[in-house]
């Protein structure tokens, strides 16, 4: 019997050491597997550069010159104050320029590989604090607290994000290079040469207050018809209509002629404060008319 427990404590222990040695080997290939993946990861994250052309889910990648980005941040007049947005923002160099201007950043990129080349450039240009970069697609991202948007896109998305551009607040700033807005005359259009090669032209466009509809005044009414910052209509005084001429909206300022007598003022929603040009008396205020 005691020969037999002796046989049983030894095939025992060598179970254990085969056991442990299995162990072992086990947490070796763990080991050698976790490291390989981390080291494969990290060659595939450095390996990854853009291509001029590449394909995206909407766009193809070409970058902005550096001058032209200068431009449109230039023109759009970015300050600390601003929360700049850029729709497909590639490798967030409008985004960190902002940020460089000291305005809050947001760039919203389809392709992953983009957006982590984007925040490691903003870490390396030490704006991580203010230029953020998240994965999404251009349509359905969130632009109402934007105050400028820097953006190169087709001229089929930017047809596509129109209306949500009409929805920002008046005032909003939206810069764009090369393309324009279909249908939308741009309020500046500057070029840029020497050092920039290609697309070098820049658009602003001023989002307008929504102005359209029937603006009773205590001498009559207001009908305006608007599209984008244009505007025309007719002005009735009693008996009397005249023909809306010259009309333009620019952020929340109006201005318009009718009857040879030019008018300017100020929208705030539903309220219109309208002066007659050269009167430093004559004012009125208009409200809007609602169904």
């Amino acid at each position: 019997m005691l020969g037999d427990g002796r046989i049983a404590a030894d095939t025992k222990e060598g179970s254990l050491k085969s056991l442990r040695a299995a162990l072992r080997c086990i947490s070796t290939i763990c080991f050698v597997l976790a490291t390989t993946g981390a080291v494969l990861a990290e060659t595939s994250q450095e390996a990854f550069k853009p291509v001029v052309g590449q394909e995206g889910k909407d766009v193809v990648w070409v970058p902005t010159p550096p001058k032209l980005v200068e431009k449109m941040l230039d023109m759009a007049a970015v300050t600390p104050k601003d929360y700049v947005i850029d729709l497909g923002s590639g490798d967030g160099r409008n985004v960190i320029a902002a940020a460089k201007r000291g305005a809050r950043a947001l760039g919203v990129e389809y392709n992953p590989h983009m957006v982590e080349l984007s925040s490691r450039a903003a870490a390396a240009e030490g704006v991580a604090d203010k230029a953020t970069f998240v994965r999404g697609d251009m349509y359905d991202a969130d632009i109402s607290q934007a105050t400028v948007l820097a953006l190169f896109l087709l001229p089929e998305n930017l047809r596509k994000l129109t209306p949500k551009f009409l929805e920002l607040r008046p005032g909003t700033r939206i810069v764009a290079n090369h393309f324009a807005i279909d249908g939308w005359d741009a309020d500046e259009t500057e070029r840029t040469d020497g050092e920039c090669p290609s697309w070098c032209t820049a658009l602003l466009y001023i989002v307008p207050a929504k102005v359209a509809g029937a603006w009773r005044l205590p001498q009559g009414e207001l009908t305006l018809e608007q599209k984008f910052q244009r505007v025309s209509g007719t002005l009735t005084s009693g008996a009397t209509s005249a023909p809306i001429e010259h009309g333009r909206v620019r952020a929340d300022q109006i201005s318009f002629s009718a009857n040879g007598t030019e008018y300017v003022g100020r929208v705030n929603g539903d309220v219109m404060q309208v002066d007659v040009k050269g009167s430093a008396s004559e004012r009125w205020t208009a409200t809007r008319a609602r169904p």
